[in-house]
């Protein structure tokens, strides 16, 4: 009984403060509420134009979000920009030669490559390449050099079908367009492609290539021709002819067709041809003109872990020079190779390769100049695009510089 009144007792002062409280808000709100007409009509005109500036800024406001939504879908519209459609990327190689003939380290390659799509159809690439770490020094090749390799616009002209125009590879053997080192077996290039066809093999031009039917591919391109010496010990030798494209004679230039079959997957079977009507620009005695031909055929194989690469390769040169001049038998120079290879596991391969080249093979000599080289190696990727690898090599007949290499490469 107690407790109930002492609960009533509380409700009744509450109840109490609550209504004290309410009084003194309405006597507050007596105090500032406007006595006259005058007072309320200020109050309304003040009101009104608050109204006025919050319409005013939320008008702004849309306005702004439909420019920026506008300046948005012209954006989306008008396509990427210029750096979305341009690639960079390259590709290195560090070597150790332990051979008869050296002993060394040499950062032997660092190449950049930078493409540029300007529309759907039209394309530019590059490609720059700095050789042992600098730039040639008094003739010394060992100082290095700094080389444009590629640098062309190439256009979408028919459906499968592209022309191009600028200085590119000539299409030419397996390594010559396609020699990144994680994508080939050994330290160093084989030396049939190097010494015969001869890679990294580039010209300037003009040239088409596409599709003929499904997994047959062509080339036809005429650009500048290849310039040998024509005395001395390097005369008439293909890898001494590369002008490079550096202030190159145009007196005589080279027309290269090639016929690529790649209908089954792993396979790739090709043939390429190429004439030059005067292999030493004009430079040559009086009547010496020598017109070259070269012939080229290949397979790639990769049938899961197995591999085979094959190549043959051979110059035709006309005219007395080539035959009987200073370095005789030179009117015929010819390379093939044959490379076996196993992947171990997905990350190891083993290969062998074996190679001969001769570039005095012609009628003018009667010595045995072939040269023989036999070559066993690993390569490691520690990621697709890196590789590590070790290989011996041993060589006989006309050379003789056995020995072993390391090499590290990328790309990417």
């Amino acid at each position: 009984m107690k407790q109930k009144q002492s609960k009533g007792k509380t409700l009744v002062k509450i109840m109490g403060g609550v209504g004290l409280t309410l009084a003194s808000a309405l006597s507050a709100q007596a105090a500032t509420a406007p006595k006259t007409m005058e007072e309320m009509w200020e109050i309304i005109q003040t009101q009104q134009k608050e109204l006025e500036q919050l319409k005013a800024q939320q008008k702004n406001t849309e306005q702004r979000v439909e420019v920026t939504s506008e300046a948005v879908e012209q954006q989306a519209a008008s396509g990427p920009s210029w750096a979305d459609k341009t690639r960079v990327g390259g590709y290195g190689e560090l070597h150790y030669n332990n051979l008869d003939s050296k002993n060394e380290i040499d950062l032997h390659r660092f190449v950049v490559f930078l493409g540029h799509e300007f529309s759907d159809r039209v394309r530019f690439f590059s490609e720059l390449e700095v050789e042992h770490t600098g730039v040639e020094n008094d003739g010394d090749p060992l100082a290095g050099e700094v080389e444009l390799e590629q640098a062309f616009v190439e256009f979408d002209f028919a459906d499968k079908h592209t022309a191009r125009a600028g200085l590119f590879l000539v299409p030419a053997g397996i390594i010559n367009e396609t020699h990144e080192p994680p994508t080939f077996y050994g330290v160093e290039r084989n030396p049939v492609e190097t010494n015969i066809i001869p890679a990294t093999w580039w010209e300037a031009g003009a040239g088409v290539s596409g599709e003929l039917a499904p997994g047959w591919g062509y080339n036809l391109d005429l650009t500048s021709g290849l310039e040998t010496p024509t005395t001395g010990s390097s005369a008439y030798k293909i890898r001494n002819g590369r002008q490079k494209v550096s202030q190159a004679k145009a007196n005589d230039s080279a027309l290269t067709g090639r016929i690529k079959w790649a209908g089954l997957p792993g396979v790739e079977l090709a043939a390429t041809a190429q004439y030059q009507s005067d292999l030493t620009q004009g430079t040559g005695a009086a009547g010496t003109a020598s017109s070259a031909t070269l012939f080229e055929t290949h397979a790639v194989l990769s049938r899961g872990p197995v591999g085979l690469r094959a190549l043959y390769a051979t110059w035709s040169l006309d005219g007395t020079g080539p035959a009987s001049g200073a370095s005789p038998g030179r009117d015929k120079q010819f390379g093939w190779f044959i490379e076996p290879s196993y992947k171990l596991t997905s990350k190891l391969g083993a290969f062998a390769r074996y190679n001969v080249w001769d570039n005095n093979a012609g009628s003018g000599s009667t010595a045995d100049t072939k040269n023989k080289q036999m070559d066993l190696g690993l390569n490691y990727w520690p990621h697709e695009d890196v590789v590590l690898k070790f290989d011996v090599q041993k060589q006989s007949g006309a050379a003789n510089d056995d020995g072993f290499n390391l090499g590290v490469g990328y790309q990417f």
